[in-house]
């Protein structure tokens, strides 16, 4: 990993032209939030690889395929917030026009930072994602720049048809059930998930674990599971029967549904 101070003149100067650029921006169709604001970036991993192998997030070997794949990113405690913002998507721009393009890059937050600053924004990116800010050429020259200066805006995340999906952690039994999502579209973070035994009319909540990892204590709890997710925002989606009766442990199971962004 890679950081270098910027001098407090040419931050500064990248503060001006962030002004100018939300002055003369238009917002794009699908924005979760039409504003940028300053923050900071480094790259980590191989100069054109994925960046995280896992990640604390828990997305596992997820990361490394598409469409997570070169498109993740680790961020500091601002926008980690110890594991909530996992799964949210953001625009990351460069604004040095000797080198950097005017292409912002959509990364997916999988990861967190040790050691990056808490009193700012800060990303880690990919070397892939990091170097796709740079003009035509001049990929490995940014990523020698270590730390710059960047604006970032939170954007919808997009999975291309695919979705939503759950998987029972290793470890669940009918006493312990912990459930990662997968592929939400639009906000892409969970800020509540509630499960619903077969039979049930009642919907019992999931505590936050760790991550993007939910769990709960019962038991025995009885499958079919529907589950219920709601985002930051509040959007709210129920994916019926979901997980099977025959439930196994690190398996994955798909839903027919996804959110709309």
């Amino acid at each position: 990993m890679q950081r270098h101070r910027v001098s407090a003149v040419l931050f500064a100067s990248f503060c001006l032209e962030i002004v100018l650029v939300c002055a003369q921006g238009q917002p794009e169709q699908l924005v979760l939030d039409p504003h940028w604001y300053p923050g900071t970036a480094t790259w980590y991993g191989d100069p054109e690889g994925d960046g995280s192998t896992g990640g604390a997030c828990g997305y596992g070997t997820l990361v490394d395929v598409k469409p997570l794949r070169a498109r993740v990113g680790a961020v500091g405690p601002v926008l980690y917030m110890k594991g909530e913002g996992c799964g949210a998507c953001y625009k990351v721009k460069c604004l040095d026009q000797s080198i950097c393009s005017k292409r912002a890059v959509t990364v997916i937050i999988t990861d967190e930072c040790p050691g990056c600053p808490s009193d700012r924004t800060h990303f880690d990116l990919s070397g892939a994602a990091f170097g796709r800010m740079a003009v035509a050429g001049e990929n490995g020259q940014l990523r020698n720049r270590g730390e710059i200066p960047v604006i970032y805006r939170r954007t919808p995340c997009l999975y291309g048809g695919k979705n939503i999906a759950f998987r029972v952690n290793e470890g669940s039994t009918p006493f312990w059930l912990s459930l990662l999502a997968e592929f939400e579209d639009g906000d892409g973070d969970i800020g509540s998930m509630h499960v619903q035994e077969a039979g049930s009319s009642e919907w019992l909540q999931m505590n936050h674990l760790w991550g993007a990892n939910w769990c709960i204590i019962g038991g025995p709890l009885r499958g079919p599971f529907s589950v219920k997710l709601s985002t930051s925002t509040g959007r709210s989606l129920t994916a019926r029967d979901v997980i099977p009766s025959n439930w196994t442990p690190k398996a994955t199971y798909t839903s027919r549904l996804n959110f709309l962004p």
